[in-house]
C-alpha cells in the first residue's frame, strides 16, 4: 500500500482519501492547542499561504496523547486555530497517532520515517530528558515522539523526510520548497 491508500477523518467523521492529494507536496503534522510547539501554528500557516498555489497540502491531524494538550473537541480545536492562528488548511477528526487506535495513515507513516532523533539545542536536550522518563526505548523505535512531529510527501507520493517538533522550521520550509 501507498499514501494514496489510506484515508482519515475529517471534523464531520467524513472520510478523506488522501488520494484526493495526489501530485501535491504534503505535511501531515499531528497537532496540539496547549503545548509549547503550538506556536509552530503559525510558521505552518505562513507556509500554506506562500506555497498551497504552487502545490502544498497540510494535513492536520490534533491528538491527545502527548500530556492532554488537545483536550478540546474537534469544534473547540477548529475555532482556536483559526482564531489565534488564521489557520487554513484542512484539519481532520481528533485521532491517536500511537497506540491500539493509532491512525493507519501513521503506522504506515513510521514505517517509511523513523524516528532519527531530536536534533541539537535546548529543546532536543529537554525532549530527550522527557522521553526518557516515558520511553527508554524511545530512541529505537518509530514511534511519534510528541505533538508537530511532520511527515512530508513527495508528489509521487513519496514519504521523503520527518521532522520532530525540535527541528527548525526553516529546514522544513527548505525541503518544502526543494519538492515544489
Amino acid at each position: 500500500m501507498g499514501i494514496y491508500d489510506y484515508s482519515v477523518k475529517n471534523t464531520k467523521g467524513e472520510d478523506v482519501s488522501l488520494k484526493g492529494f495526489e501530485g501535491k507536496v504534503i505535511i501531515i503534522v499531528n497537532t496540539a492547542t496547549g503545548c509549547g510547539f503550538t506556536p509552530q501554528y503559525k510558521e505552518l500557516e505562513e507556509m500554506y499561504e506562500k506555497y498551497h498555489d504552487k502545490g502544498l497540502e497540510i494535513i492536520d491531524v490534533p491528538c491527545n496523547q502527548f500530556a492532554g494538550q488537545t483536550p478540546g473537541t474537534d469544534e473547540e480545536i477548529h475555532e482556536f486555530c483559526t482564531l489565534k492562528y488564521n489557520t487554513q488548511f484542512p484539519q481532520m477528526k481528533k485521532s491517536d497517532v500511537n497506540g491500539e487506535n493509532e491512525l493507519p495513515l501513521f503506522t504506515y507513516l513510521k514505517s517509511q520515517k523513523g524516528f532519527e532523533g531530536f536534533g541539537k539545542g535546548i529543546k532536543a536536550v529537554a525532549m530527550n530528558a522527557l522521553l526518557k522518563g516515558i520511553d527508554k526505548d524511545y530512541k529505537n523505535n518509530p514511534k511519534i515522539k510528541w505533538n508537530f512531529t511532520k511527515f512530508v510527501v513527495d508528489r509521487e507520493g513519496n514519504v521523503v523526510a520527518r521532522f520532530e517538533p525540535t527541528a527548525s522550521m526553516e529546514e522544513l520550509d527548505k525541503c518544502v520548497a526543494s519538492l515544489l
